[in-house]
């Protein structure tokens, strides 16, 4: 698997990137302890496509730590990272959110669900559209300090980020950003495909 090292639209972000994936290796690492599998063995291997085919019997930290560490047969991607087109990593993709996610003390209802799909998407750039990226990559730092955007919040973040053309949406590194350039538009901006 050689998978390029990402340079992240903001320190914050990648900040957060890190400290998830720093949960995953842990969750991982305490996965193979409980199995007595050696870390790099074919046995890790097997023991990560068990995982990945049957998400709903693990954490999503488990899943995604799985997903990390398996090579799609299909594209030779990192499972789930290959391009748009490889249907075994579309697959890989979608039943990841199968996995159970529990939040986390004293953070809002559905917030671990947030983390877990800004996560995703940020870190799955090829099947979402630059609309759904910045906004999910801009709210990821403040989901994982433990907030949690209002329905209204998001709707109007969203209604923001609506009126940025693609490019702008892959530059802007901030809300503040957004909202600067969004202010000189009075509607939406020209169309891609569906925000997911």
């Amino acid at each position: 698997m050689a998978d390029t090292v990402r340079a992240w639209r903001s320190p914050s972000l990648a900040r957060a990137i890190g400290e998830i994936e720093a949960e995953l290796d842990l969750a991982w690492a305490r996965l193979l302890g409980e199995w007595e599998v050696a870390r790099g063995s074919p046995e890790e291997t097997a023991l990560g496509w068990l995982v990945v085919d049957a998400p709903a019997e693990h954490d999503w930290r488990v899943v995604d730590a799985a997903l990390d560490r398996l090579t799609c047969p299909q594209c030779r991607s990192t499972l789930t990272r290959g391009p748009a087109t490889c249907q075994r990593c579309a697959y890989h993709h979608e039943v990841r959110f199968a996995a159970r996610e529990v939040d986390r003390p004293n953070v809002p209802p559905g917030n671990e669900h947030a983390i877990r799909v800004s996560f995703a998407v940020a870190r799955s750039r090829t099947r979402y559209s630059a609309r759904a990226r910045v906004g999910y990559e801009l709210v990821l730092p403040s989901l994982v300090a433990g907030d949690l955007p209002t329905t209204a919040q998001a709707q109007a973040g969203k209604a923001l980020i609506n009126k940025l053309t693609p490019e702008e949406c892959d530059q802007v590194a901030t809300f503040a950003e957004v909202e600067e350039r969004a202010r000189t538009r009075p509607r939406a901006a020209a169309r891609e495909g569906p925000t997911r």
